[in-house]
């Protein structure tokens, strides 16, 4: 791995957030601490930590004499973390820079040191909170709406929600071929529908009220206003059985009048 002085200026100027973290180690710095920070980078998603630069900006370079065998260290944090980590010396007229850079953890598989899970917090590390490590690991689940609904066919999407989804998709993305596209067409673009049938997305989407009924009872969506947090009926109450941007559609134009 080669980093420029340019590209150095550049992450100098940067401001530090959770791929970025500098540290001064002016004279050395605890292996064990660039484990756990390279644990924290890859669980956020890939980053550097950046050794020899003061840590408040404005920053500067002030150069560290740690880590001397530096394949070493590399091949100690890979060892480590079973991360492929890469390491790299920047000679700057103002002293040796050592960028270490750890790339994003696996699909719902966090990177563990020591049995925690590091994450950054401040200028320091943490634990990563049980709430984090539940999105994680719920990444690897299986994605319910990209599955098909067995008895779904075409017939079951609103032609009206199908042309709503065409022109916001068209509009969002610039593509005029859109516009052309054949409704089948135009949804399997979308993963919406595959050779196999229907997908619970594609229900949830442009469904038929009936057809919703029939594949997804418990697709519903209720509005309630309520002046007060005494019990009983609602100010108003508002029920919506169909594909979501068919009722959306009716809530943008009401919130409009």
């Amino acid at each position: 791995m080669t980093v420029s002085n340019k590209q150095l200026q550049e992450w100098l100027n940067a401001k530090e957030d959770e791929h970025l973290e500098f540290k001064e180690a002016k004279a050395n710095f605890h292996f064990d601490k660039l484990v756990k920070y390279c644990a924290a980078l890859a669980n956020e998603g890939d980053g550097s930590i950046i050794l020899g630069v003061t840590d408040k900006p404005p920053r500067r370079v002030v150069g560290s004499a740690a880590f001397a065998e530096l394949e070493r260290t590399k091949a100690g944090l890979i060892d480590r973390l079973r991360l492929r980590i890469e390491a790299a010396e920047i000679a700057h007229p103002d002293g040796r820079v050592l960028v270490f850079t750890a790339p994003s953890r696996s699909i719902g598989m966090p990177v563990a040191v020591e049995g925690a899970y590091w994450m950054r917090a401040g200028e320091e590390l943490a634990p990563m909170t049980p709430d984090m490590l539940r999105r994680i690991f719920e990444e690897a689940a299986p994605d319910y709406s990209a599955e098909i609904c067995p008895k779904a066919t075409l017939a079951d999407l609103d032609p009206a929600a199908v042309e709503d989804f065409r022109n916001r998709w068209r509009g969002a993305s610039g593509n005029e071929a859109l516009a052309n596209a054949a409704a089948e067409q135009l949804l399997e673009d979308a993963d919406l529908i595959s050779d196999k049938g229907v997908t619970y997305a594609a229900l949830i989407l442009l469904g038929k009220a009936r057809s919703l009924s029939r594949h997804l009872a418990q697709a519903e969506v209720v509005f309630e206003y309520r002046s007060t947090e005494a019990p009983g009926p609602a100010n108003q109450r508002d029920e919506y059985r169909q594909g979501f941007l068919r009722f959306f559609a009716v809530i943008s134009a009401e919130t409009i009048l």
